[in-house]
């Protein structure tokens, strides 16, 4: 695709003002730094603020009286027992409990009906409207929402930040939502991100974005941060990336999130099955899986890519690494991988094979670096 075809998100002009380095990514035009660099941007999102331009994802709102049975056919969490206001992580599934994406589900409750908001990767949005208007278009309105911007606002201090707009936002707890007005824009956030800080996700109508967007970068604790931090903030919280950590080749299972199946949708579960590949994950939660999902560090200071082959001391294949960096709050080579079984144990050493070289890492638990989330606001 050339630079020409790209789409742009309605921050395009803002980030060629700011001097970002702009890369094709998911079909569009993103900012994968500032002048300042990854490093700079990555450390001041966990000392202070930073804001991404996420509007390149997908937003969709699903409406009607049977929306939230109708998810359940096809996400394996629990839909329906989520309160107004409340967010839930899940995932489609396929036949084989493979993952076809990862998304973001939020309740909300304008007036006497409720709607759903659901937020899906953006290399994926157009396959995940079709699927969702192919298996569930009759039972309810499946709506995209390309009118509507997505910014995150990540770190410790994105509260004080965005509490000058509006004070209402200071009261959301981590995972829950409101609709908001800020900056003048009639806007719903979140509070969640994916950086394994506290930090908003904020959905904004586009017309509106670029005030927003300046708006917050006026804070003194907010800068502008791309693509490449948000992929190295993600990666030190642990979390997957769909297309390298999980895809239709990994279950929930395997990718150690049995943690967002809730118990009810569960074998023996009120409302246990009834999704794609229910059987088959349901199946691996009583009987378990040949291989896990893991952390793991380098023990040199040379960095692991994705694509690495990982290998036991006497060169069998075990996996390979499906994401990778020199962490800079770690401060250390991460990574990870898939292993098997016998190879899970917390400081196993498993080698990488670099450039002809086998460099020892050891099995670690994920996070990589602690999460930072606020659970119970401050009042």
């Amino acid at each position: 695709m050339s630079a020409t075809d790209l789409l742009k998100t309605p921050l395009h002009d803002l980030h060629l003002e700011l001097g970002a380095r702009m890369v094709p990514f998911a079909g569009y035009s993103m900012p994968v730094q500032y002048p300042a660099g990854l490093m700079s941007e990555h450390l001041h999102c966990r000392a202070s603020a930073a804001l991404f331009d996420v509007s390149h994802m997908g937003q969709l709102k699903i409406t009607g009286d049977t929306a939230a049975a109708a998810l359940e056919l096809l996400i394996p969490i629990d839909v329906i027992g989520m309160a107004p206001g409340q967010q839930r992580y899940g995932f489609f599934t396929d036949d084989h409990g493979g993952i076809l994406d990862d998304l973001m589900l939020t309740h909300n409750r304008p007036g006497d009906r409720s709607e759903w908001l659901l937020i899906v990767n953006a290399s994926n949005k157009d396959a995940d409207t079709a699927h969702l208007q192919a298996r569930i278009g009759q039972r309810c309105t499946v709506q995209p929402r390309p009118d509507l911007a997505l910014l995150a606002l990540q770190g410790p201090q994105a509260v004080t930040a965005l509490a000058r707009l509006n004070p209402a936002v200071a009261a959301l707890g981590f995972m829950t939502g409101a609709a908001v007005t800020l900056n003048g824009a009639p806007c719903f956030a979140t509070r969640s991100g994916y950086t394994g800080e506290d930090g908003f996700e904020i959905s904004v109508p586009a017309a509106q974005a670029e005030a927003l967007a300046r708006a917050l970068l006026a804070q003194p604790e907010v800068r502008p941060a791309g693509l490449g931090a948000r992929d190295t903030l993600r990666l030190e919280a642990g979390l997957c990336l769909h297309g390298n950590d999980i895809d239709t080749a990994t279950t929930p299972i395997e990718a150690g999130l049995m943690w967002a199946i809730q118990k009810v949708r569960r074998s023996g579960g009120a409302r246990a099955g009834g999704y794609p590949g229910s059987a088959v994950i349901d199946a691996q939660i009583a009987s378990g899986t040949t291989r896990r999902r893991v952390g793991l560090v380098g023990l040199d200071r040379a960095p692991v890519r994705p694509g690495t082959a990982i290998v036991d001391a006497g060169g069998a294949s075990l996996g390979i690494v499906t994401s990778g960096t020199l962490a800079p709050t770690a401060n250390r080579p991460i990574a990870i991988a898939y292993l098997p079984n016998d190879h899970l144990a917390i400081d196993h050493e498993v080698y990488a094979e670099v450039r002809g070289k086998r460099l020892p890492m050891r099995v670690t638990a994920l996070p990589f670096v602690p999460h930072r989330y606020v659970r119970t606001p401050a009042r």
